[in-house]
């Protein structure tokens, strides 16, 4: 996964909450431009890190996936150059499925 540093952390970090929320919001609370904020929404998404929720399908809100929350508690290993970062995703994700 190749994520944007900061912005792509700093939205998991303000979806951490658990509560869904919408570009135009994140990108106020990130002091972001709007439509950088939509484009990143997406790719996100097709990580697994965030889901577009609704109730309408349409509806713009994004809500933090439980790969996600790993990614955000583990932002500090993203440069690390020992750390092949998608793996240790992976393997903290299967070692909290185990518990």
């Amino acid at each position: 996964m190749k994520l944007t540093t900061p912005t792509d952390f700093d939205i998991l970090a303000a979806l951490a909450d658990g509560k869904r929320d919408n570009a135009v919001n994140l990108a106020h609370e990130l002091d972001k431009n709007r439509a950088y904020v939509n484009t990143r929404l997406p790719v996100l998404a097709d990580y697994g890190l965030v889901e577009r929720v609704g109730p309408a399908p349409n509806s713009g809100l994004y809500v933090i996936t439980e790969k996600g929350r790993a990614v955000a508690e583990n932002r500090s290993k993203y440069h690390a150059e020992d750390v092949d970062f998608d793996a240790e995703i992976d393997n903290l994700l299967e070692e909290r499925d185990e518990s």
